[in-house]
């Protein structure tokens, strides 16, 4: 029979630890090194027999995991026997996970988690998959799903921080365990609520599940036996989820499956391993390639590699970092890190740091790898947990002169600050996504009377309306209503009246000669297109673009033909030429001025009547069409016919006889 060995002592907390000296550290290490080594050389029999009589042993394990994967493994320190504590603490865990009777605070689904965050998958993945199996670990882990498919429904009424900070453990046991993957996918119900929660506004969140929904997926092409029916079925389930959410109000690119398949190599991953395997893409192939439609545009371009440039050396504070001393650590360095950190929480931002390196800044490369465990002999053996160190030593500046605090950044203000939604105050009745009744129409809203002003308003705001106020509208001002052209400006008169004279000038050419007008060579060679320019100042573009419009538009025509062709009414008034014998009413003056027109005339007139004009009254004596009743119209009636009796046609007929005297020629 093996001697009794002695308990464990509890391992303490933060806040216990800090106000331990190192030399009482170092001796608890010794202490617990040698108790876990005095452990692991017990026979199984008396092992599981020291673990039933003594629940130390899984208490001090569970606490030791959970402490490390919460602070890491510096709070141990760098000694020796830190180290080999951790290789120690390792195989007594893998070995009690093994056991037939298992302690059941190792069994809880958080000591899975925590163990496979510490140990990584490569080491934690053989016990973890012995022990997901257990009666006791699949009722922890069928209370959890139950428990966050019900928070995932809740949505914003549930408590967002339990169930990112729920997914974000667990996510490190699915990562580890292709079993405990496809035993939370088992069903529609879990992958349901991730994508149900997605909608809400949390990058966090988001990211949590984005995480899980990628790990469960791979989980199932893992393993002795992939899962790879179930793993078509998942698929399809986010296709139809995608078409459904590119249907509903919202955007397309906002739904979980275009952000999976944006983000994360996961259709790359399932292509490559069903090619690899007999399964082949018959039933898998149409929905991948329905999947690949809702990647997100620009997404996948890499960002601008940055150029090491030599730091400035001036007398500042300066670094001794060798690596300083080329420069700035890349920024899309570190969100390259941050994005593998997040599928491999255990990898430290060294070793990360590393892997790109070697694989040329190549994430999804570096991905695959690492879940294909299929890294370089000198990367698979390297220290996966270290991280890269923020401290640096510097050394003093001579210039230690005081300087002034700099001034500080305005603070922006809004109307909503410390609003109820700032305080997160504000009813969950009042949160909506997209719409807030998407299947209400038009006229459901129209007739919806509930939010519309009652009778009584609409009377009290016409009472305040005054009927009587004849204030001066000015409206139709000409001024303001740009009916003035020429107001002020001379400049303007002398344009318009250029335009009228062109228009008049062109309307005449055009009523005189439409061909004028033509678009050929040889009319603008023409005298009249010679004329028509000199004329208009116009080229003969412009001048054959008026034709063209004046053609288009019949109106204008009517309207410049009523303007420039119309008759006046008016004529020029034609002196009189006959003579007229004097009456009694008649002046000397107005003989002398018969007789002196008469003479006048008849030098100048070389045709008929010669010396006597003819014509019915004119001159003075009156006109025998004007009006009727005035009194030079009257007497001009009576004069008509006065000699017209005792001459007769003689002097027709006598001058008839003189001209043909001559040969027919006046002279």
């Amino acid at each position: 029979m093996s001697p009794t060995l002695p308990s464990f002592a509890p391992f303490p907390e933060a806040r216990w630890r800090d106000h331990m000296l190192p030399v009482e550290w170092e001796s608890c290490l010794s202490t617990w090194l040698a108790l876990t080594e005095a452990y692991l050389a017990l026979p199984e029999k008396d092992l599981i027999r020291h673990i039933k009589q003594d629940e130390s042993v899984a208490s001090f394990q569970s606490a030791f995991v959970n402490e490390i994967a919460i602070s890491g493994t510096t709070i141990l320190g760098a000694s020796h026997i830190a180290a080999q504590l951790l290789r120690r603490c390792f195989l007594l865990c893998s070995r009690l996970l093994r056991l037939s009777s298992t302690p059941p605070p190792i069994l809880t689904w958080e000591f899975l988690s925590d163990f496979s965050r510490v140990y990584g998958k490569k080491n934690a993945g053989p016990p973890i998959q012995a022990a997901s199996q257990k009666p006791e670990a699949e009722t922890s882990l069928q209370g959890l799903k139950k428990s966050l498919i019900q928070s995932l429904d809740c949505g914003v009424k549930g408590d967002l921080a339990s169930v990112e900070m729920r997914l974000k453990r667990l996510n490190h046991l699915i990562h580890t365990s292709p079993h405990v993957a496809a035993f939370f996918l088992a069903g529609s119900d879990f992958l349901d609520g991730l994508i149900s929660c997605f909608k809400i506004m949390n990058p966090p969140l988001r990211k949590a599940i984005i995480t899980t929904t990628y790990l469960c997926l791979i989980g199932l092409t893992e393993g002795d036996s992939p899962k790879y029916s179930m793993l078509a079925d998942q698929l399809y389930s986010l296709k139809a989820a995608a078409d459904a959410h590119k249907g509903g109000p919202l955007n397309a690119n906002d739904s979980m499956v275009a952000e999976l398949v944006t983000v994360t190599p996961i259709l790359k991953q399932v292509q490559h391993r069903l090619e690899n395997s007999d399964a082949g893409l018959t039933r898998s192939k149409p929905v991948i390639t329905a999947l690949e439609g809702y990647r997100k545009p620009g997404a996948n371009v890499r960002p601008k590699r940055l150029i090491k440039r030599k730091i400035d050396k001036g007398k500042g504070v300066m670094t001794e970092d060798p690596i300083d001393a080329h420069g700035e650590m890349r920024v899309h360095r570190m969100s390259q890190i941050s994005q593998i950190q997040d599928l491999f929480p255990e990898l430290g931002s060294a070793f990360v740091s590393q892997l790109l390196d070697e694989y040329s800044d190549n994430t999804e490369q570096v991905i695959a790898h690492l879940l294909e465990d299929s890294l370089p002999p000198h990367l698979a053996e390297a220290d996966r947990s270290r991280d890269l160190s923020p401290e640096r030593t510097r050394r003093k500046s001579r210039d230690i002169a005081p300087r002034s605090t700099p001034p500080q950044l305005p603070t922006r203000h809004n109307i909503f600050d410390d609003d109820e939604m700032d305080q997160l105050n504000v009813d969950v009745s009042k949160l909506h996504f997209g719409k807030r009744n998407p299947e209400k129409t038009t006229d459901d809203i129209l007739n919806d009377r509930s939010s519309a002003p009652n009778k009584a308003a609409i009377l009290s705001a016409l009472s305040a309306f005054d009927a009587d106020d004849d204030e001066r509208d000015d409206t139709y001002d000409a001024v303001d209503a740009g009916f003035v052209v020429n107001d002020g400006h001379p400049e303007d008169a002398d344009e318009q009246k250029r335009k009228e004279t062109n228009e008049e000038a062109l309307f005449r050419a055009y009523q005189a000669n439409p061909k004028s007008f033509d678009r050929d060579a040889l009319t603008r060679r023409s005298d009249d297109r010679a004329k028509l320019k000199h004329a208009t100042g116009m080229t003969d573009e412009a001048i054959e673009g008026w034709a063209v419009m004046l053609t288009r538009t019949p109106h204008q025509l009517k309207q410049l033909e009523a303007r420039y062709s119309a008759f006046s009414g008016g004529q020029p008034a034609l002196a009189s030429t006959a003579w007229r014998a004097p009456t009694a009413d008649s002046q000397p003056e107005d003989l002398d001025d018969d007789l002196g027109n008469a003479s006048t005339r008849g030098s100048h007139d070389r045709g008929r009547g010669r010396g006597r004009g003819r014509g019915r009254g004119g001159g003075r004596g009156g006109n025998v069409a004007g009006p009727t009743g005035e009194k030079e119209t009257e007497n001009a009636r009576k004069r008509k016919g006065a000699n017209k009796g005792s001459r007769a046609n003689h002097n027709r007929r006598d001058q008839r006889a003189k001209k043909m005297s001559r040969g027919g020629f006046p002279g």
